[in-house]
């Protein structure tokens, strides 16, 4: 496994969970802190990000992700596993791709060539592993 996809993994996650709560996904009633920002003016902030073009191609990825990693499990842990696998890590692709349209840091835009290489590598090894055990 690459050393960065543990890290990119805790990432897709946060960033997960992070998307769901700013799109109000969650349901009322999981235990969400209670952060008191009345006197916060945050009108300007929340519609910028919420209308940008970036905060859109990521909601679109993370849903289509989610969505393709529903799959009908075989009982078989190892292929299960690689089916659900192969769209998280393809969501992992299409994230980094977001960043390297819209994102500006030069850190950042590595790190994302640097998961899309990765992400490409392993997916390839899946659909292999897939083709040669899934029965």
């Amino acid at each position: 496994m690459n050393k960065l996809t543990p890290i990119f993994i805790g990432g897709a996650i946060a960033v997960s969970a992070g998307l769901a709560i700013a799109q109000g996904q969650l349901n009322k009633s999981d235990p969400v802190p209670d952060h008191d920002m009345s006197g916060m003016n945050m009108s300007d902030h929340s519609m910028s990000a919420a209308g940008s073009p970036s905060t859109k191609a990521f909601g679109e990825a993370n849903d289509r992700m989610h969505k393709e990693m529903a799959i009908d499990d075989s009982g078989d842990a190892d292929v299960d596993f690689m089916r659900a696998m192969i769209p998280h890590h393809q969501g992992a692709i299409d994230m980094a791709r977001v960043v390297l349209k819209y994102g500006k840091d030069p850190a950042v835009r590595k790190l994302s060539e640097e998961v899309i290489e990765a992400q490409e590598g392993e997916i390839a090894m899946m659909t292999e592993w897939l083709a040669k055990n899934a029965k």
